[in-house]
């Protein structure tokens, strides 16, 4: 067992207590992953059977990386024998097997989050409702919480206090929506990936014999990022290990950051009130990070009430003070990262793919990738559009949705008319109508027009039923044949191959190379050893696909760049450099969670998790202004910078091309920080139009004869004043370039002596 040699004490306490229910507190980068892959080996090599073993993981990536180091502990073959996975991808698989006993069939469709929303806008305009007032995505937002609580449709529209903040918010009828698009989904034999759950805890509510097939085949539970579950998963797991309670959670309490999706920190606070013989591992040497940097992650986490107390440390080297950027715009923001990226680069010889700029929203990204492509520096976006959100893909995967469950709604409206067989409009319409008064599938409506046109011409009807033809012939073959070619007979016999190929624009030659591209990711999915002696399907494929996130999609081409993204999608993975950026008031924290100590807790929580990413280096960057909702504001200094214990910081500033900083300027420490515009007001309100420092314009102070200064242009002279306030109009002679019209709100002309 020479494993266990590379083991700290606390870590080897965690991995070799294996019987009863323990947790272990996880602080970043103490090694977590080590410890649930050695505790996994050392169960297999004391006797236990790896099929009775249940590791629920973060994502499908994660899970994959730790059976690889598995394997290279006990053999290859033992860790393939292992449930390992996400709730999601773990509970479809076992729902798979058991979906007959909850009325579906085993095929069942996943529905993605668009094709949710797409349904969701379908019942609204069916409803006849203001599809400006329920918006997809807000409906969409309210029903996969109730799921995430348990809360039926029926329940729903039962719980007064749910209709009654519908009715105040103006949409009283999300309750009938949310029951009128259950139906539809159970109609289509279609789940959401909330109903993967949600019917998981009804099947075993429902049907005690299959919750105790389970609870005796599962004898040893683990649960990664516990802190990140909600009350569905949370009851998943209190009802599998009621049996045994051979249960190790693990995660910290400092990293919950997953409110809004409805994860529920109480579940690790309250571990101990669930499981009152629980055994507490505490693993708290950090191996990631310098010790300027744990130590700086400390003193600002210490500062939340509602937590498990930890000290977390570190034996690695003393490293850098953080860097504190500030910057007098958001563009400005992006040109002083994108430098100092390319700077350490040259200077240091790292990679690309050793930078990080992490901000809180997407949004944010703009003026960031800007000032790396004027650098020509590589860049990766995560949690822009997945490759499999990307419609050609999405048109071919609806097609072999419809030949594995032909009464998915979402993937039949999709194909029927595409590639284009002179299938209109008109004459869908008219298949969806009879459906909903029939109570039928669309395909069972299309499937029998030879007995009811419903007004659709002959030339029509026979289309649709050679389209119909066509799905059956495939359907048969699709449990008995190779995966990857009646995928590919598939995508040319249907026309799609044919129609992208003919598309000879660089789109069309790009998404006829993303098919090619999914047709080499189901060549490499059928061809994977399982070490099983049953042959991959095209319909394992589908729920593979199905559960797939961003972060298990990443190609070879993309590693070498850097990286950007939220803070929410920077979660468990780390990086040399890491760049805070946006750190301000109302923006981060976000101004939404200033109205509740919890609230504002978890935003300094996602504070620390960013912070900890890093490994050698991080700076924490804020603009003094930036435009929001098309008006210029001024800018606070985010409080979480305060927060940090000031002898772990490197105050600088990045000098603005406009105005070159003067001495006093120049001085560390947190007189420079709050070195702000006299004019400046607090919580981002709108620049007064008469501020004249830090670059804005001061228009009633602009006269002609004055002399200015202009960031890009130089010393000039105004020789015209017009227009009225605040479109005012000032033309300005400069001896370098001549002759401009500048908009004085927007040209930050500074008045000179």
């Amino acid at each position: 067992m020479g494993y266990l040699d590379e083991l700290n004490p606390p870590q080897l306490e965690a991995v070799t207590n294996t019987e009863g229910p323990c947790m272990v507190i996880a602080g970043a980068g103490s090694g977590k992953t080590r410890v649930l892959t050695y505790r996994i080996a050392h169960l297999i090599e004391k006797g236990v059977d790896p099929f009775s073993i249940l590791s629920l993981t973060f994502t499908n990536k994660a899970a994959k990386e730790m059976k690889e180091r598995i394997g290279k502990v006990i053999g290859g073959s033992e860790a393939r024998n292992i449930w390992m996975g996400t709730f999601h991808s773990v509970f479809a698989r076992i729902l798979r097997s058991e979906a007959h006993h909850i009325g579906y069939p085993q095929n069942f469709t996943i529905y993605d989050t668009q094709d949710s929303k797409n349904l969701i806008k379908s019942i609204v305009k069916e409803f006849g409702l203001d599809d400006k007032l329920y918006k997809p995505g807000i409906v969409y937002n309210r029903i996969s919480s109730a799921k995430n609580n348990l809360i039926s449709a029926q329940g729903y529209l039962e719980n007064i206090t749910i209709m009654a903040d519908d009715r105040s918010a103006g949409r009283p009828k999300i309750g009938e929506v949310y029951r009128a698009y259950q139906t539809r989904c159970f109609r289509a034999g279609a789940m959401d990936f909330d109903d993967l759950l949600f019917k998981t805890n009804i099947l075993f509510r429902d049907h005690l014999e299959v919750l105790y097939k389970y609870q005796q085949r599962f004898k040893y539970l683990l649960v990664d990022e516990y802190q990140d579950t909600n009350y569905s998963q949370y009851l998943i797991v209190k009802k599998l290990v009621s049996a045994n309670e051979n249960l190790v959670v693990v995660g910290d309490d400092a990293q919950s950051i997953y409110a809004f999706r409805g994860a529920n920190i109480e579940n690790i606070l309250n571990f101990k009130k669930d499981y009152p013989d629980y055994k507490l591992y505490k693993l708290e040497q950090n191996y990631r990070s310098t010790k300027v940097i744990v130590q700086a992650a400390n003193s600002i986490i210490k500062k939340n009430k509602d937590q498990i107390e930890k000290k977390v440390w570190t034996d690695n080297i003393e490293g850098e003070k953080l860097k504190v950027v500030r910057t007098l715009s958001d563009n400005e923001e992006g040109k002083a990262i994108a430098n100092s990226i390319y700077e350490i680069k040259n200077n240091e010889n790292t990679s690309f793919k050793d930078f990080a700029i992490l901000y809180r929203t997407n949004a944010q990204s703009r003026s960031f990738e800007e000032s790396l492509r004027r650098l020509n520096i590589p860049y990766k976006i995560y949690g822009g559009l997945s490759f499999y959100q990307r419609k050609e893909i999405k048109d071919l995967l609806s097609y072999y949705r419809l030949i594995a469950n032909h009464n998915d709604e979402e993937a039949f409206k999709r194909v029927i008319n595409y590639p284009k067989r002179g299938i209109g409009k008109t004459s869908i319409d008219n298949l969806i109508i009879a459906a909903s008064q029939e109570n039928k599938s669309l395909w069972e409506v299309a499937n029998s027009l030879s007995q009811n046109t419903l007004g659709i011409n002959k030339g029509t009807v026979s289309k649709i039923s050679d389209f119909c033809t066509m799905i059956q012939s495939f359907t048969v073959r699709l449990e008995t044949e190779n995966a990857y070619d009646l995928g590919k007979e598939i995508a040319t016999s249907s026309g799609i191959l044919r129609d992208l190929y003919a598309d000879k624009t660089p789109e069309g030659v790009s998404r006829y190379d993303n098919i090619q591209e999914l047709l080499n990711g189901l060549k490499e999915f059928t061809d994977q050893d399982e070490g099983i002696d049953i042959q991959p399907t095209l319909s394992d494929f589908l729920i593979d696909v199905a559960l797939l996130t961003n972060a298990d999609n990443d190609k070879e081409e993309d590693l070498n760049k850097v990286v950007m993204m939220t803070i929410h999608s920077a979660k468990g993975l780390e990086f040399p450099y890491v760049y805070i950026v946006g750190l301000e008031e109302n923006l981060f924290p976000s101004q939404m969670s200033l109205t509740t100590r919890s609230d504002l807790e978890e935003e300094r929580r996602l504070f620390y998790v960013a912070l900890t990413r890093a490994e050698k280096q991080a700076t924490l960057s804020y603009a003094t202004s930036r435009y929001r909702w098309g008006s210029l504001i001024n800018c606070e200094p985010s409080r979480f910078i305060d927060e940090i214990d000031p002898k772990f910081l490197d105050q600088e500033t990045i000098v603005s091309p406009r105005k070159q900083a003067s001495s006093s300027e120049r001085k560390s420490g947190f007189e420079m920080k709050f070195n702000k515009p006299a004019a400046t007001l607090p919580n981002m309100k709108k620049v007064s139009a008469t501020s004249s420092s830090g670059g804005g314009s001061d228009n009633k102070n602009m006269v002609v004869g004055v002399n200015v200064r202009h960031a890009k242009f130089g010393k000039g002279k105004i020789v015209n004043i017009e227009g009225a306030y605040p479109n005012r109009k000032a033309t300005v002679f400069f001896p370098n370039v001549g002759q401009k019209q500048l908009l004085l709100k927007f040209a930050k002309l500074e008045i000179i002596d």
